[in-house]
């Protein structure tokens, strides 16, 4: 089990637009309310699974064969906060759009952190190896569609209560599935960044000037 007891409040502000959020009491105070909130509805959970390479399944595309290039082994994750979340998110759209964007903010900021503590568990498990950075579906030329197939090899529907839409958009949304390499060998740094990033002509954080984090 995965316990979320705060979240990272300058991730929350660089999901609200970075630069353009005007930090103020009124703004700390609703970012206080809204965490609180928050962290009393989400319900982290997780799934992982470690898998032989090479995989033909799960290696479709360029970009995903470059990153697990030198790995024996990938570990495939999955992550949500949980349905409570979205529908706090939804009923909150309806009273309160200033604190609805907030919640979203920090939902996405915790969901990063509780992805992150999966990685700390799988790097647990190997302290002789090298993990590459997740790499997700609709990432470069990774198949967004591949959602479907993570959570079948998981059985995330089943046991965390995680699907995916026609659309192949996570449900519920504050969710993530990944893939990481396992390299017994020191793993070349791969590129990250908006270059190779699919939505990079259409993301909100290039259009003030920031970046996703990844």
């Amino acid at each position: 089990m995965i316990l979320l007891d705060r979240v990272n409040r300058r991730e929350a502000v660089r999901y609200m637009g970075g630069a353009k959020v005007e930090m103020n009491p009124a703004m700390e105070r609703l970012m206080d309310d809204c965490e609180a909130r928050l962290l009393n509805c989400a319900r982290p959970k997780y799934l992982y699974k470690i898998l032989d390479l090479p995989q033909d399944e799960l290696t479709v595309g360029s970009d995903i064969k470059k990153h697990l290039k030198g790995c024996s082994k990938a570990a495939l994750i999955c992550a949500t906060l949980g349905a409570e979340t979205d529908r706090l998110i939804r009923v909150t759209q309806i009273s309160d759009m200033a604190a609805a964007v907030v919640l979203d903010s920090i939902a996405s900021a915790a969901i990063e952190q509780v992805c992150r503590k999966v990685d700390g568990l799988i790097a647990e498990l190997f302290p002789e190896s090298y993990l590459t950075f997740r790499f997700s579906p609709g990432y470069g030329d990774y198949p967004i569609e591949l959602q479907k197939t993570f959570l079948r090899i998981l059985d995330a529907p089943r046991k965390i209560g995680l699907s995916a839409s026609e659309n192949s958009l996570l449900i519920p949304s504050k969710s993530v599935t990944a893939i990481a390499g396992i390299s017994d060998a020191p793993i070349e740094k791969k590129r990250r960044g908006c270059a190779v990033c699919s939505l990079r002509e259409t993301c909100r954080y290039r259009k003030n000037g920031d970046h996703c984090g990844y």
